[in-house]
């Protein structure tokens, strides 16, 4: 079911319940008070017939041929008047008897001074009536034909109105509802116009400050975020498309060049060379890419577990001076109070890289090819600072460093692809941390990484 049409029923039922309710309590209202105002009212005439009979000396024929000329209809009371040891002194219509009086009713009103009950729709009611200091008993019974009649008009009127009221009430839930959810209807159309080739479009009515204005800014969002991660796809190819196809035009240059004639063997051996220098740098990027890729995996893909910053350094560190002897890598530790402020919640692998990248970075941008490590702990965290003393970057370059394929003003200085830095940092925040740079032309680098220690 629609929520249009939810919304539309729930309102119906409730607002159906309310004057479901109303109705009820006027009725009930009206009919407690009508059935109170008639009891007085045969309380009344009685009263009016026993003085007639005991004071002005009726006699009780007079009284019983006004009865009956009054007859033919049920409204007319019946009155009977008893005395307390239930003799009866004067009845409107013994024949009739509407209310068959017995000792033990007599004894009721004697012992309570007056009753009221209902003998099937006749209203009757007994009390005491004392007379010149004797107590007589006195019943009168009727129907109320006026008061149920109004009591039976109400009713209908009462029905009557309720089922319009539901009527209109349902009409105007259902323009209301439609009315609420119009903006989201026009969402819905505005999504539908939305594909793959048009994502700078965006749902409008977002400038707004309830929940369907809220939900616009999240779906803008969201469409801002997909935009992004399709411009960020299409560059990733077109960089691919761009650092493969260099190394491998030149291999295929290489190789036809000299293929094309006889060569002496120490030529032979240099383009061999250039070739290997080419297939390498394609190896290295094919490297980077399949880790920039699991580096983008959902954390929930990836195998976490508790490890040592410590180890993991200087297993990174023996892997860069294994592949460049060259190279100077100082590693600095501050004395820990615990060895937890060594261990973090990470991949072992995706860290590893993170550091090579980072220390790689240092070492081939300095001359001599050195950097330093200081590890640090503040807090809840562990601050692992890289520092060399290279040509250091520019201002401009500094807000790009960490975009996949940027390579900045330095890239004469040493060969690169631009994946380095952009995996580091991927790394970095997949494990709740945090890279910042501080840099300077011609007075280095620092890299500080903070990490969450257990």
């Amino acid at each position: 079911m629609k929520i249009r049409n939810r919304l539309t029923l729930l309102f119906t039922g409730m607002i159906a319940a309310l004057l479901l309710l109303f109705a009820w309590v006027v009725y009930a209202s009206y009919s407690h008070d009508r059935e109170d105002e008639y009891y007085k009212t045969l309380q009344e005439q009685a009263v009016t017939k026993a003085n007639l009979l005991l004071d002005a000396k009726v006699s009780p024929e007079v009284l019983q041929l006004i009865y009956k000329n009054a007859a033919g209809s049920r409204s007319q009371e019946e009155v009977a008047v008893y005395d307390t040891a239930f003799n009866l002194l004067y009845h409107d219509a013994v024949n009739i008897d509407k209310v068959k009086e017995t000792k033990q009713m007599i004894g009721e009103i004697i012992r309570h001074r007056e009753i009221t009950f209902h003998a099937g729709r006749l209203q009757v009611v007994g009390f005491l009536f004392p007379h010149n200091g004797t107590d007589y008993v006195v019943t009168a019974a009727a129907e109320d034909e006026y008061g149920l009649k109004q009591l039976q008009n109400l009713f209908k009127t009462l029905a009557i109105t309720f089922l319009v009221a539901v009527v209109f009430v349902f009409l105007a839930a259902q323009f209301f509802s439609r009315q609420a959810l119009k903006p989201v209807s026009d969402m819905v159309d505005k999504v539908e116009e939305i594909t793959a080739t048009n994502l700078d479009l965006r749902l409008a009515g977002a400038a707004g400050k309830d929940e369907i204005a809220e939900l616009a800014q999240t779906f803008n969002r969201m469409l801002d975020r997909l935009e992004q991660s399709f411009d960020a796809q299409k560059q990733f190819v077109s960089n691919i498309s761009h650092e493969l196809r260099t190394p491998l035009t030149a291999m295929m240059a290489e190789l036809e060049i000299t293929a094309s004639r006889d060569r002496p063997a120490e030529e032979y051996r240099q383009s061999m060379r250039h070739a290997i220098a080419d297939a390498q740098r394609l190896v290295k990027l094919s490297n980077s890419l399949l880790d920039l890729a699991k580096a983008s995996y959902d954390p929930s893909e990836i195998n976490f577990r508790e490890i040592r910053l410590d180890e993991v350094l200087m297993d990174a560190r023996s892997a860069i001076l294994q592949a460049h002897p060259e190279y100077k890598i100082n590693v600095v530790f501050e004395e820990a109070d615990d060895d937890d402020m060594v261990s973090v919640n990470g991949n072992e692998y995706l860290l590893k890289v993170a550091f090579i990248n980072l220390l790689e970075n240092g070492c081939k941008f300095s001359t001599p090819p050195q950097t330093t490590v200081t590890v640090t702990w503040f807090k809840a965290h562990t601050i692992l600072r890289f520092a060399d003393e290279g040509i250091g970057m520019s201002k401009d370059d500094l807000p790009h460093i960490f975009t996949p394929f940027y390579r900045g003003d330095n890239r004469p200085y040493a060969e690169g692809n631009g994946i380095g830095l952009s995996l580091a940092m991927k790394i970095v925040r997949l494990h709740k941390g945090n890279i910042s740079v501080v840099s300077k032309p011609g007075h280095g680098t620092v890299f500080t990484v903070e990490l969450p220690h257990i």
